[in-house]
């Protein structure tokens, strides 16, 4: 069994990584592909959290227009985190990885209520938690869910993977000049306003101590590098 730098992680994926490039649903062939990835960091020996997006299905800022109230739009969000999950939990259990999802939002006919110490004894029991329902509360965004269970479960790190691998100064798709940034403070991430995760969520993990990596979901084995704690991405700290 590798040596795990972190024992204990929470992964924090985006909606939009199930899906194909610009596309909606959930595809089965990302959902495969990231399930394998998870389950080779699982394979380490870390004990893993998940907290996943609902951008695929639906954003609502973008979506809900004039008709659809911001209360109802989030909560709508946070439904849609709940089928995400699922589809996920059965995809890693298709791996025979055991797998929970626990949802913030009660709906105890498809998935457990969140309680934060039955989460910690399932993951000490080798199986990988997926904290659905975003925070059970509207005007979150997922990040801070993830970075509130990271804190709560008390994760070694939050591992975000996105689609480039780590911080920059720019958007590197629209300024060729941007620098990757391997090690970055969290005040001057929210100073700046990199855009990494939203700035209560970045508060949450500085306030506590949880370093946060940034690296590319679509380099094969990029995960268990980061629960490794080899060099992938970007770190930030404080």
């Amino acid at each position: 069994m590798t040596p795990t730098r972190y024992s204990r992680v929470v992964l924090k994926l985006s909606g939009e990584s199930l899906c194909r490039e610009s596309g909606h649903g959930i595809d089965p062939g990302s959902l495969s592909s990231i399930a394998s990835e998870i389950k080779a960091a699982h394979d380490t020996g870390a004990q893993i959290g998940i907290v996943v997006g609902a951008g695929n299905i639906w954003r609502g800022a973008t979506d809900r227009g004039e008709a659809i109230g911001r209360v109802t739009a989030d909560n709508m969000g946070m439904l849609a985190t709940i089928i995400n999950a699922l589809a996920l939990q059965d995809a890693l259990e298709h791996l025979r990885v055991a797998t929970r999802v626990q949802t913030a939002i009660d709906i105890p006919k498809v998935a457990e209520a969140y309680i934060r110490r039955r989460a910690i004894r399932h993951m000490e029991k080798g199986r990988i938690v997926i904290f659905a329902g975003g925070t059970g509360n509207p005007y979150f965004t997922t990040d801070t869910a993830a970075a509130l269970r990271a804190v709560e479960i008390e994760a070694g790190a939050l591992l975000k993977a996105t689609k480039v691998d780590g911080v920059y100064t720019d958007d590197p798709h629209v300024n060729k000049k941007a620098r990757k940034l391997e090690h970055i403070r969290f005040m001057d991430s929210i100073k700046n306003r990199l855009r990494v995760m939203d700035a209560t969520a970045l508060t949450l993990c500085m306030e506590n101590h949880l370093p946060v990596v940034v690296f590319n979901l679509a380099t094969k084995g990029n995960i268990a590098r980061a629960v490794s704690g080899q060099k992938v991405g970007t770190v930030i700290t404080e």
